[in-house]
């Protein structure tokens, strides 16, 4: 049997969109209808007329498109594919450190629970977090749950930036000493990571973007040598992009494991079943719901 033959016909009889993230294996990203980071994806998932929406990514990925789109199926081909770095953040802790700073706002990663987007202000993702933090009206942030990425938009704001201690554990393995051993290698190489990396491996950078960003670099760049500072499966998409650039990945370790459960079997098995299919009850959803909205609203 063609799995990527019977998955396409399958998604077609079906009237269902396939969306993977760009961490995905490369053959779940050849088969997808639509590649990109988060927040590409998420506004996809909020205007597709697909009936059914598959998402080929991590746990809260599908649970922000139900909640963008409560009236479609949102199917997680693998319900066991999460994200670590949201399940470091709890809604009643968040409620807490809200309770001791009455001013401040809450601005959370898209990388976090639904429960968690319930008691936010506004979400933002790697790509616009700098833009949602500037233009929210409060003077005191508190970001949820990544203190990389709160570190980073820090640099550009004015504000007081309160930080979790969530993380990203791919990107936190990246160290400062491989990425300059890897300079070190390639001296003419351009530096590109993602901004969930540590601030010392920030401070080493030529370009600091999130996946979207480095897809747009590699278009314009006149560079022929980049070192990619983020999940080793970006490189098959930019190849996609920019063929003529050598990618050289600067450490073994940036696989995220989360993101490699999702393969072509069971995604057919998820289309053909249509499970697991991921709900997010009503009372989470419209709380929640109404900080992805003000971040998409806040990004056009």
């Amino acid at each position: 049997m063609n799995l990527v033959h019977e998955i396409r016909e399958i998604a077609r009889k079906k009237n269902a969109i396939i969306l993977a993230h760009n961490y995905q294996r490369p053959e779940i990203q050849d088969v997808a209808d639509y590649r990109g980071d988060s927040l590409e994806l998420a506004r996809i998932a909020a205007d597709t007329k697909a009936e059914i929406i598959v998402f080929c990514g991590v746990h809260f990925m599908a649970e922000s498109a139900a909640m963008l789109s409560p009236e479609k199926k949102v199917i997680l081909p693998n319900p066991s594919a999460g994200c670590p770095m949201a399940n470091m953040a709890d809604a009643s802790d968040v409620c807490k450190l809200k309770q001791q700073h009455p001013n401040a706002a809450v601005v959370t990663y898209i990388n976090s629970t639904a429960a968690v987007k319930a008691v936010s202000d506004i979400c933002c993702t790697s790509a616009n977090a700098v833009k949602i933090v500037s233009a929210i009206d409060a003077e005191k942030i508190i970001f949820v749950p990544d203190k990389n990425l709160g570190n980073y938009v820090s640099r550009f704001v004015e504000k007081e930036i309160i930080l979790w201690e969530g993380f990203c554990p791919t990107h936190e393995h990246l160290t400062a000493r491989e990425l300059t051993d890897a300079r070190r290698k390639y001296p003419d190489a351009v530096v590109m990571v993602h901004p969930e990396c540590t601030a010392e491996v920030i401070d080493i950078a030529d370009e600091v973007r999130s996946t979207g960003g480095m897809i747009k670099f590699v278009k314009e760049t006149s560079a022929t040598q980049i070192i990619i500072g983020t999940e080793k499966e970006m490189i098959y998409r930019l190849k996609k992009e920019a063929p003529h650039i050598e990618y050289i990945l600067p450490s073994n370790a940036l696989v995220c494991p989360n993101m490699k459960k999702i393969n072509l079997h069971n995604l057919y098995d998820a289309l053909l079943k249509e499970e697991t299919v991921i709900t997010v009850d009503p009372d989470t959803r419209k709380r929640g719901v109404y900080c992805l909205e003000k971040m998409l609203e806040l990004s056009r």
